[in-house]
């Protein structure tokens, strides 16, 4: 087998293995599809621009830009089979008005949609152009047919990655939409989990409090003798109990919107209360190295607690660990948490579990959340995000 280069993964690549076969195809399939996108583009253009003075110039000339696009959307998907490009899709077109005129302004408007015209105009003479080069290796230079085939690809990759590429503002507002998405679902399981915590523990209670309470009334009205005293008085000390467990579930409920001592102490503090509820048989370790009076937004300082209260949690109930560590520092513009424990590893952000919900949270904060778990453990969590938010430095 032929000496090859190395590969991304370590390993060592064919010089005429399927990659390089792969560049060829593609490079044989610019030229045909070069014509027809060229052909096409030309057409919509000269129609649109040459009829914009009508009522149905504008609406062709955007039908045409859709086109276009649509074949870069081919182009893309060739890129990433043939050449192993990561350019990602872009987001569909931004509709700002309704109804047919606001599509069509939206088209006329987007600039993908140009570029992708563009790539088709200058598909045509680069697909001559490598078709040619392509074919004459194979028939008179064939031993340099992959170090032509790569630098093809390159160019091919440049070009797609250039022009068809979306914009940096799509991508942070494809981001944005995500991001606000996640917000909305978290705040809704949130809104849900309080109502349930309401109706099942502190409303079933005082429920059980108002009628023990009442009992006791009528028994103080019916029987003025010892014995019904006696009972009554059982009765209102029973209705005791359930009025401080009431009042303790409602505590711990409004510690899971917002704790007190975040808010009054910072992250320091309300860490080192979360740890000691944790039931890890050799303790939690907290460690926040933080600059001293200075705090991070409030709410990144909430993401950040709630963060590290839902690891512990899953560290208590799932990992069989003997102890946990928890580390928060600033670095820069940064704020980061690393949270380890010694259990049985295996811990992953599946879609739907609690890593993952855990991940969009910090997501929407422009935040970052990693997890190496190997089966047989030891767990470690690390977690960045900003110091300010958007919002707070804007």
């Amino acid at each position: 087998m032929a000496e090859g280069s190395d590969r991304p993964d370590g390993r060592r690549e064919s010089l005429y293995g399927p990659s390089t076969w792969r560049r060829v195809e593609h490079q044989l399939l610019n030229l045909p599809l070069g014509v027809a996108g060229f052909v096409f583009t030309m057409v919509s253009l000269a129609v649109g621009l040459g009829l914009a003075v009508t009522v149905v110039g504008l609406p062709l000339l955007a039908l045409g830009l859709t086109g276009c696009r649509r074949l870069g959307a081919l182009a893309r998907g060739r890129a990433r089979r043939f050449l192993g490009s990561t350019v990602p899709e872009p987001g569909p077109v931004p509709v700002t008005r309704p109804g047919a005129a606001g599509r069509v302004i939206a088209a006329l408007g987007d600039s993908l949609n140009w570029r992708s015209a563009l790539y088709t105009v200058v598909l045509l003479p680069w697909g001559v152009l490598g078709f040619a080069l392509i074919l004459v290796t194979l028939l008179v230079g064939w031993p340099g047919l992959p170090w032509v085939a790569r630098w093809l690809g390159a160019v091919d990759r440049v070009l797609v990655e250039t022009l068809l590429c979306p914009s940096a503002l799509e991508v942070r507002v494809r981001e944005l939409e995500e991001d606000r998405g996640a917000v909305v679902d978290t705040a809704a399981a949130d809104l849900r989990r309080i109502e349930r915590d309401l109706h099942d523990g502190a409303q079933a209670r005082l429920v059980a409090l108002a009628m023990g309470l009442g009992m006791a009334k009528e028994r103080l009205r019916e029987t003025p003798d010892s014995v019904g005293v006696a009972e009554a008085a059982d009765l209102v000390e029973t209705a005791h109990g359930e009025v401080k467990l009431a009042l303790q579930e409602l505590r711990d409920l409004a510690r899971g919107i917002h704790p007190a001592v975040l808010t009054d102490r910072g992250l320091d503090a309300a860490l080192s209360a979360v740890a000691a509820r944790c039931t890890v048989p050799g303790g939690v370790r907290v460690r926040v190295d933080l600059p001293e009076g200075e705090r991070p937004d409030s709410a990144v300082e909430g993401i950040a607690y709630f963060t590290v209260s839902e690891l512990l949690t899953n560290v208590s109930k799932h990992a069989g660990a003997r102890s946990a560590t928890v580390e928060v520092r600033r670095d820069g513009e940064r704020l980061l948490l690393r949270v380890a424990d010694d259990g049985r590893g295996g811990a992953s952000a599946r879609p739907g579990g609690g890593l993952a919900g855990l991940g969009e949270r910090v997501g929407a904060v422009d935040g970052v959340l990693r997890v190496a778990s190997p089966s047989g453990g030891p767990t470690e969590v690390a977690v960045e995000l900003p110091w300010r938010t958007r919002a707070a430095r804007s």
